[in-house]
C-alpha cells in the first residue's frame, strides 16, 4: 500500500476500491476492537509502519484513536503485514477452544478461502493460507499450509456395486456456466458451477458442520458463498445431494455480508430464475435420474434385509421371557423406565421429530436425551449432538461406523466411544454423554 492507502485502511468507509470485497471500508475496523494494530507495507521502494495503539480503550473512553507513522526505505517486494495485538473477540468465543480442524473448515467454508473462482478462471488468483497455533492452545498438528480455494470430490460415474455404500460415493461434477442477461437495462452476470454428490462422496470436503447446513445451493457474490436458496431444487430432490454455488457480483449484501440485501430488487428475481432453470436441467439429465433410480433401489434392498432381521430378532425375542424388540422411541422408553433402577428420572416431555426428543427429570435436573433404535443412526442421520446429555438405545449398532467416527470426527467434533463392562460413554470434545444400552439391561 502507499500512504493514501492507509489511510483507506484506518479510515471507515473510505476505500480505494469500487467493487468486491472490501469496498465498503468496514472490515479492517474490526481490528480497533484490541490493544493494538500494527501496519507494515511497502511499496516502489518505500516502507511505512502505521502504529496504532490502544484503539479500544480510547474508543470507550469516547477518544477517536490516531495512527502513527514512519516512513523508510527498502529494496523490498511490495507487501503488506498486518498484526493485531490483544483483540477482543466477540461473545461466545473462546480461544481455548479453537483448533485447526475447525479454523481450517471456516476458512474453506466461509471465507475466500474457499473461492469457487478457479471453476471459471484457472489463472485466477489464490492465496497463500496457513494457520499456526500455540501449543497450548492446540498441539494436534503441524502448521502447514492449506488450501486456498474449495476443491470438488474426485467424480466417479458408476458404482462398482449396487449397495447404498456404493452408491453414496459416486459423484458428478456439472459444467461451469455463465449466464449473462439484461434486467431493467443492466447487463447481470451469473456464474455457476457445482456437483451432484453421495454422503461419502460430500465427505471429501472439508465439513464444519452438518450437511445440512453446508450443501444445497447457495448464492455468492466475489466467489464467496453468503446464503443458501434450497428452494431452487423442486421439493422431490433432496438438496443435500447437491452443492451449487451461483455467483453475481450485482448482489448487495449486508455490512455483515451473511445475507443478500436487494431481495427487492427484480435483479434478485432474475438470479433466482436462473438458477431454478440450471437446476431443473441437471435433476432432468440422465445420470441424475439413473443415479437417483439406483440410490432408491439400493435403499429398499437394505430396508428390506433390515425388516428381515428386525423380525427375526423380534420373533426370537417373542420366544423368549420378556418383552420384544422396540420398533419405535414409545416402546425403547418402556423398557428403558421397566428396566433401569429407580434413578432413571421421569420422562416427562418426548418430541419425536426432534434430534433430542426427550426430557427426563432426575435430582431436581432436566436432562436432555436423544433416544434411537441404535446409537450409529443417530449419527448416520446427521443429528445435532451439542445439547445432548444422555443416549438412549436398544443397541449401538454398528460398531465399525462408530469407530470410523473416532478416526474421522463428528463434523469437526471429537469423537470417543467408551466400552466398559459397567459404563457405556461416548466423549465428545472432551464432553462425556452416558449411554444406555436397552437391550442389555432386559
Amino acid at each position: 500500500m502507499d500512504r493514501r492507502d492507509l489511510e483507506s485502511f484506518f479510515d471507515l468507509g473510505n476505500s480505494q476500491k469500487s467493487t468486491g470485497i472490501g469496498y465498503k471500508g468496514h472490515g479492517t475496523k474490526i481490528y480497533y476492537k484490541s490493544d493494538q494494530v500494527r501496519v507494515t507495507t511497502a511499496q516502489s521502494g518505500t516502507q511505512y509502519t502505521a502504529v496504532l495503539n490502544e484503539p479500544w480503550s480510547k474508543l470507550n473512553r469516547g477518544i477517536l484513536p490516531e495512527y502513527t507513522i514512519e516512513t523508510t526505505e527498502t529494496d523490498a517486494d511490495p507487501f503488506t503485514h498486518i498484526e493485531i495485538t490483544g483483540f477482543r473477540a466477540g461473545r461466545g468465543f473462546d480461544a481455548e477452544e479453537l483448533t485447526y480442524n475447525r479454523l481450517s473448515n471456516y476458512i474453506n467454508w466461509k471465507t475466500i478461502g474457499g473461492s469457487i473462482a478457479h471453476q471459471f478462471d484457472h489463472e485466477s488468483r489464490e492465496m497463500d493460507i496457513a494457520i499456526e497455533l500455540d501449543d497450548d492452545i492446540d498441539s494436534s498438528t503441524s502448521p502447514d499450509p492449506q488450501p486456498s480455494i474449495l476443491e470438488f470430490p474426485d467424480e466417479k460415474l458408476t458404482p462398482d456395486a449396487e449397495t447404498v455404500d456404493e452408491i453414496e460415493t459416486l459423484c458428478k461434477h456439472y459444467e461451469p456456466q455463465t449466464i449473462t442477461k439484461t434486467v431493467e437495462g443492466q447487463t447481470v452476470t451469473i456464474q455457476i458451477a457445482g456437483f451432484v454428490a453421495g454422503r461419502k462422496a460430500r465427505d471429501q470436503l472439508p465439513t464444519h458442520g452438518r450437511h445440512s447446513t453446508q450443501f444445497g445451493v447457495w448464492l455468492a457474490k466475489d466467489h464467496i458463498k453468503v446464503e443458501q436458496i434450497n428452494s431452487t431444487v423442486s421439493s422431490d430432490n433432496q438438496y443435500l445431494q447437491f452443492f451449487f454455488v451461483a455467483n453475481c457480483p450485482q448482489l448487495e449484501l449486508t455490512a455483515n455480508r451473511e445475507r443478500v440485501r436487494n431481495k427487492a430488487d427484480p435483479i434478485y428475481d432474475a438470479i433466482l430464475g436462473e438458477v431454478e432453470w440450471h437446476m431443473t436441467k441437471v435433476t432432468q439429465s440422465d445420470w441424475y435420474r439413473e443415479y437417483q433410480r439406483l440410490r432408491q433401489r439400493a435403499v429398499r434392498k437394505q430396508d428390506a434385509a433390515s425388516q428381515s432381521t428386525s423380525l427375526t430378532e423380534r420373533k426370537q425375542q417373542l420366544s423368549l421371557e420378556g418383552p420384544p424388540v422396540p420398533s419405535n422411541v414409545s416402546e425403547l422408553l418402556v423398557h428403558y423406565t421397566r428396566y433401569t433402577a429407580n434413578d432413571s428420572g421421569d420422562i416427562v416431555s418426548i418430541d419425536h421429530d426432534g434430534d433430542v426428543n426427550v426430557l427426563l427429570h432426575r435430582e431436581d435436573e432436566l436432562y436432555a436425551v436423544a433416544a434411537v433404535q441404535t446409537l450409529h443412526s443417530f449419527f448416520s442421520n446427521e443429528k445435532t449432538v451439542e445439547n445432548v446429555d444422555q443416549f438412549i438405545c436398544w443397541s449401538l449398532g454398528d460398531l465399525d461406523y462408530l469407530r470410523e467416527l473416532e478416526r474421522t470426527d463428528y463434523f469437526g467434533s471429537s469423537f470417543e466411544l467408551q466400552l466398559q463392562q459397567d459404563r457405556v460413554v461416548c466423549e465428545i470434545d472432551s464432553r462425556e454423554v452416558p449411554i444406555t444400552v436397552v437391550k442389555e439391561l432386559v
